[in-house]
């Protein structure tokens, strides 16, 4: 999170508002870009849940040109 400047912030509203979201291994991966952050490239959530728990697993820019048939830029 340090490294690419993410905040808490980021990471719930990508959860809250993914502009897409799927599951993959019983986690769910969410993507989101935002406006003016990340280089323009979509914040990559990966997180679990148990019970009323939530678990972030990894968050990172997504470096790729196309991601989930959506062309960029």
């Amino acid at each position: 999170m340090r490294l690419y400047k993410i905040s808490e912030k980021d990471i719930s509203d990508t959860i809250e508002s993914a502009d897409v979201s799927s599951r993959e291994e019983g986690k769910v991966v969410a993507l989101k870009r935002f406006r003016n952050r990340f280089s323009g490239y979509p914040l990559k959530v990966v997180y679990e849940t148990e019970g009323n728990e939530l678990f972030v697993v990894t968050v990172y820019p997504l470096k790729k040109k196309m991601w989930r048939g959506t062309h960029e830029g």
